[in-house]
C-alpha cells in the first residue's frame, strides 16, 4: 500500500471512531441514562477484557495455538489474585510477575 492509502483509512477509522463516541456523548450526553442502561456499562469491561485476553492465553500464535504453560500459570495467578483480592492493578502484577518469572526460569 501506498502512503495516501494509508492515511486515508487512518483518517476514516479516526473519523468514524469519532462520530461513534459523538452519538452517545453529544446526543444523549445532557440526558440521564436509565438505571438498567448505566449496570450493563459498568459491566462492559469485566465482559470484553477476558474475551481479549484468553485465546492469546490459551491459543497463543507464538506457538503455532498450542497450550503454553507458562501463559496458561500466569492466567491462572491473574484470576486468582484478582479474585481474592479485587484489584485490577494486583492482579495484572500478578500476571506480568509470574509469566516474567517463568519465562526467565526456562519453562
Amino acid at each position: 500500500m501506498d502512503n495516501a492509502t494509508i492515511w486515508i483509512v487512518i483518517l476514516g477509522l479516526g473519523l468514524g471512531s469519532y462520530l461513534i463516541r459523538l452519538s452517545f456523548i453529544g446526543l444523549i450526553g445532557d440526558r440521564p441514562m436509565p438505571e438498567w442502561l448505566l449496570r450493563h456499562l459498568r459491566y462492559a469491561a469485566v465482559g470484553i477484557l477476558p474475551g481479549i485476553a484468553a485465546p492469546l492465553v490459551v491459543f497463543p500464535a507464538e506457538t503455532g495455538g498450542a497450550i503454553d504453560p507458562v501463559r496458561l500459570c500466569a492466567g491462572i495467578a491473574t484470576i486468582t489474585v484478582g479474585y481474592l483480592s479485587k484489584s485490577t492493578l494486583w492482579a495484572i502484577v500478578a500476571g506480568a510477575g509470574t509469566f516474567a518469572t517463568l519465562a526467565i526460569a526456562g519453562l
